[in-house]
């Protein structure tokens, strides 16, 4: 093996590494972007795709997409498992590397396609379902398009380019996303009466963010690997900065779209700004300027915006905005070819775009691929979604969407022991006047009424026991904490919890749907006084919390019937003393 095959073989291992890597950052985007609720189901979606999509290409897959020169499909070699005559595949893409190294690298960007159809789809479709068809888009799908494009078929011999999968993997991921959306239908309470979009926040903006750079770093394997060669080491640093121009314009773009047209700077908007710049300067990122590349990005920044609110307004629900970023972009996308494709830019690049006057020709075959890979891909996922719902059905019984995919399609949760927890990590030492003597955190956080019981003291006649409960902005805990030491309570129970009353926040938005009712994060603070009187306690609150303006709190009181102690069986206000 000479050194031209060991460092073309290192890198596009390299770069279907970084590929591969990218399945983490959907993982996270997806389910950042998602519910809870609803989180083991995705990141199981994204384990499970890769390896029936892994499956589908090394059963099939691979012999349909590169077998022959058919210009509608792969006729030779299909079955490549055991085959003993894998030197038919020794010119395919490369001769420089190895058959399994090619062949990985192209499994890595079909399970990208697969990976795609999970969040438009996320919340709400059956497990098993969402298993076979990604098996099917992997086992027959993808290839069929992916031999149209990449594997000698009619597309490519009209002149069609596609460098690194604006159309092959972005779009056929896209348009099976597309249909599965509709056909599945909106999420329940997506959308209200009167048929306007409502917000249904992602539960981890955090996650999706480091899915974002995740995927971003990804990208640097995604097109500057699509070199399949290592031979001309400046063909692979235009195409990484090509990449990345297009992902930070598109980062200043998308931001400001939702600035101007939603009122804030919406972060959703922004993580689906970056990734439509990086599948917007896809197919071209060999093929135009860095200049050019600036422009799609720029653009494309834009268009994502425009159309997460149009599908939300058709009533096409898709949780992440797959469809809008790699449907419409990667369309966007493969038309930037025709437009700003440069003859030189790179040694790869041997044709001019509209723009740098090459004419009609090559956007009219560009406009030839998207409808004609449009169309397929379309029909054959809806084709295959329709079998599946007449079959084993395809989306779960609004019970299980609403209680959440993880209980009912996997029998466990991703946050078992999950709450808000606001700073106010000081514990009670257990003084004379309390019920509790440790933090303690609610299974809901929703801030719900109690209803006052009529005192009958069974354990000391007399003795007034009397529970006062406190709800708080949660900057105040630490100065009530230390009032009320020193008028000395300081057994408390104190739980982080949500609600509104007459104050209900700002008004919040969600890749640029209102947010109905933001619960505000409150302390509620439950006190039980016996010997110490309950005015001074009602008193000492009022003094803290005061301010004069809406949000100070409000102070809850309520006669307790009894209080028992556990290890003692001891009642009443003998109840309430220190443990000795």
């Amino acid at each position: 093996m000479n050194i031209t095959m060991i460092v073309d073989t290192l890198w596009v291992l390299l770069a279907a590494i970084l590929v591969f890597f990218m399945n983490l950052g959907f993982a996270a985007v997806e389910s950042g972007m998602a519910r809870s609720k609803n989180t083991v189901n995705i990141l199981s979606k994204n384990f499970i795709v890769f390896a029936v999509s892994s499956l589908g290409f090394l059963l099939l897959g691979w012999g349909l997409m590169f077998g022959g020169d058919n210009p509608i499909i792969g006729t030779q070699n299909l079955f490549i498992l055991n085959n003993s005559n894998l030197d038919f595949y020794k010119d395919t893409l490369t001769s420089d590397v190895p058959f399994w190294g090619k062949f990985f690298f192209q499994l890595v960007f079909c399970g990208t396609a697969a990976t795609i159809v999970s969040g438009a789809v996320a919340e709400r479709i059956k497990y098993i379902s969402f298993i076979l068809f990604s098996f099917v888009l992997t086992l027959v799908v993808y290839p069929i398009v992916g031999h149209w494009v990449w594997g000698g078929g009619w597309l490519s011999n009209m002149g069609f380019l596609d460098f690194a999968g604006d159309t092959v993997v972005h779009s056929v991921g896209g348009w099976a996303a597309l249909s599965g959306a509709i056909i599945l239908g909106p999420r329940y309470g997506k959308y209200g009466k009167d048929g306007k979009p409502k917000a249904i926040p992602g539960h981890s903006m955090a996650l999706a963010v480091i899915g974002l750079f995740v995927l971003w770093l990804g990208w640097f394997g995604f097109n500057p690997g699509s070199t399949i060669s290592f031979q001309n080491p400046g063909d692979v640093a235009h195409i990484l900065v090509t990449t990345n121009t297009a992902a930070i314009a598109a980062v200043l773009t998308a931001t400001a779209a939702s600035w101007i047209f939603i009122g804030k700077p919406d972060l959703g908007m922004t993580i689906n700004g970056c990734l439509a710049g990086l599948v917007g300067i896809t197919g071209s990122c060999a093929f135009v300027s860095v200049t050019s590349s600036l422009i799609i990005g720029a653009v494309a920044g834009v268009l994502v915006v425009f159309a997460v609110l149009l599908f939300d307004r058709k009533k096409i629900d898709d949780p992440v905005g797959a469809t809008s970023v790699h449907l419409v972009c990667g369309i966007f996308g493969t038309l930037c070819v025709g437009l700003f494709a440069e003859e030189s830019v790179t040694s790869l690049s041997h044709v001019n775009g509209l723009f740098f006057g090459g004419g009609l020709r090559l956007l009219g075959v560009e406009a030839i691929g998207i409808i004609a890979v449009g169309g397929f891909v379309f029909a054959a996922s809806a084709l295959v979604w329709a079998i599946l719902r007449k079959t084993i059905g395809i989306r779960v019984s609004l019970e299980e969407e609403i209680a959440g995919l993880d209980t009912g399609e996997h029998g466990n949760s991703a946050y078992p022991d999950f709450a808000i927890v606001a700073p106010i990590m000081e514990s009670g030492n257990g003084a004379n006047e309390s019920h509790s003597r440790k933090l303690t955190l609610p299974a809901s956080n929703a801030v719900r009424p109690e209803v006052a019981i009529p005192v009958v003291n069974k354990a000391r006649p007399g003795a007034k026991i009397t529970k006062v409960t406190i709800i708080m902005n949660q900057d105040k805990f630490t100065k009530l904490h230390a009032a009320l030491d020193k008028i000395g309570i300081t057994g408390l129970t104190v739980t982080n919890v949500l609600g509104h009353g007459i104050q209900k926040g700002q008004p919040h938005y969600y890749r640029g749907a209102p947010v109905e009712v933001r619960l505000l994060p409150k302390v509620q603070v439950d006190i039980v006084v016996c010997k110490i009187p309950a005015e001074m306690l009602i008193e000492t609150v009022k003094k803290v919390l005061y301010t004069g303006n809406i949000g100070d709190g409000k102070i809850f009181i309520y006669d307790v019937e009894n209080v028992i102690k556990v290890r003692t069986g001891e009642e009443g206000y003998d109840a309430l003393q220190d443990e000795k």
